[in-house]
């Protein structure tokens, strides 16, 4: 799709972070006007915008969009992955440190990211799509768009400087380059909070000791 423009990508972000209802469309427009200390040639392009990317998000969200949903039948997962335009995957065992790490920098991205479904699979639920993905580390998390597979992070690799330190803006960043999502908004207070959360699990992590299972 056409990138917003700035104005119209920061309250559409904001409105939908913080779960505004179909009622607020008028105030969303007042905001954009009252931003907007000039009167530009842009100003209809900008109000276009606005009405059909906040419809285009309660749309989506309508759809479960903007979520992080655990699935517990493959068959369901394989449907929802051939049905949905973008899809983020994390395949994981619960008593693994470094998935719940995972859980929470994905579930703290879920809700700005209204444009791609994110979803989990125990893979103890999934042993064909595990045997098909070939999936031997965890956590896994693969990107689909159309159903095919278009990056894959195995375990924390490629992720931050360091193999454990990480941050959710760097695990946006990377989903952003693989096409599944469309833009950084993730702000600061959501990052500090991820660093917490990950300072969390990594602890537990050492308890668990290995991310290879069979």
């Amino acid at each position: 799709m056409a990138s917003l423009d700035s104005k119209v990508a920061a309250i559409v972000d904001n409105a939908t972070k913080d779960n505004h209802d179909s009622d607020d469309e008028d105030a969303l427009i007042a905001a954009l006007e009252n931003d907007d200390s000039e009167l530009d040639a842009f100003r209809e392009q900008r109000l276009q915008q606005l009405h059909a990317e906040y419809n285009r998000a309660k749309q989506l969200r309508a759809s479960d969009h903007g979520t992080y949903a655990e699935i517990k039948d493959e068959k369901v997962l394989l449907d929802i992955t051939t049905s949905t335009k973008k899809c983020v995957v994390h395949f994981f065992k619960p008593d693994f440190g470094r998935c719940r790490v995972m859980d929470g920098h994905l579930e703290s991205l879920a809700p700005s990211h209204y444009e791609a479904r994110l979803l989990k699979i125990n893979v103890d639920n999934c042993p064909f799509l595990v045997t098909k993905l070939k999936i031997q580390v965890l956590p896994c998390v693969i990107a689909f768009i159309d159903g095919i597979s278009v990056d894959r992070i195995i375990g924390f690799e490629g992720l931050g400087r360091t193999p454990d330190s990480f941050t959710t803006r760097d695990l946006e960043a990377r989903l952003i380059r693989a096409g599944v999502f469309e833009r950084q908004k993730v702000g600061e207070e959501e990052e500090t909070q991820a660093g917490w959360n990950v300072r969390r699990g990594k602890a537990k992590e050492e308890e668990d000791d290995d991310d290879d299972w069979d």
